[in-house]
């Protein structure tokens, strides 16, 4: 067998880029890729998070940067949101999402998180005003629709095990 490293040309790497090349991944579609953690107190409650700059809430998680992996980004928003670090667990949720307000379409991920430490929150108060502890059956007051779906799914998906694909909110079903 080959050395993987040395098996073939690495486009990436290349000093001089072919200009048709690098026009066609110019040209390639982009998607949007946030994640975000779910977070469950003792009594089954779900964290959510009040950002500044939107009506409603979310779960603690952003927008995935270029080049960085969805775990990574949970773990960083965390961090930059609420001052804590965050040790992100296995993946619950993939939910593609159709283009809506934006012209793009995106890809969510929501992470299992273990225990936090509630107390030591410090909130970026140039992103969120506040916090709560929510029942999941209060999540449609407090999340837009999808998002809804999105941690239900989540925390079906905390006590089966699984990983639970969406599209829009909704499961697919395999096969």
């Amino acid at each position: 067998m080959g050395d993987a490293q040395n098996s073939g040309p690495d486009t990436f790497d290349d000093p001089e880029p072919d200009v048709a090349q690098a026009q066609w991944f110019l040209d390639l579609p982009r998607k949007r890729v946030a994640a975000g953690v779910v977070v469950t107190d003792a009594a089954g409650r779900v964290l959510l998070v009040k950002p500044t700059y939107k009506p409603s809430w979310e779960v603690p998680g952003g927008l995935v940067e270029n080049g960085e992996a969805p775990r990574a980004a949970a773990a960083r928003e965390c961090r930059e949101e609420l001052g804590l670090d965050v040790a992100v667990g296995r993946l619950l949720v993939c939910d593609w999402m159709p283009p809506a307000r934006l012209p793009d379409d995106a890809v969510h991920f929501l992470y299992a998180s273990g225990p936090l430490d509630t107390d030591a929150i410090v909130l970026a108060a140039d992103e969120l005003s506040t916090w709560e502890w929510v029942d999941p059956a209060d999540l449609d007051d407090r999340l837009p629709v999808a998002m809804t779906r999105r941690v239900r799914a989540a925390l079906g998906a905390l006590g089966s095990g699984e990983v639970v694909e969406l599209e829009h909110g909704h499961r697919v079903a395999a096969g």
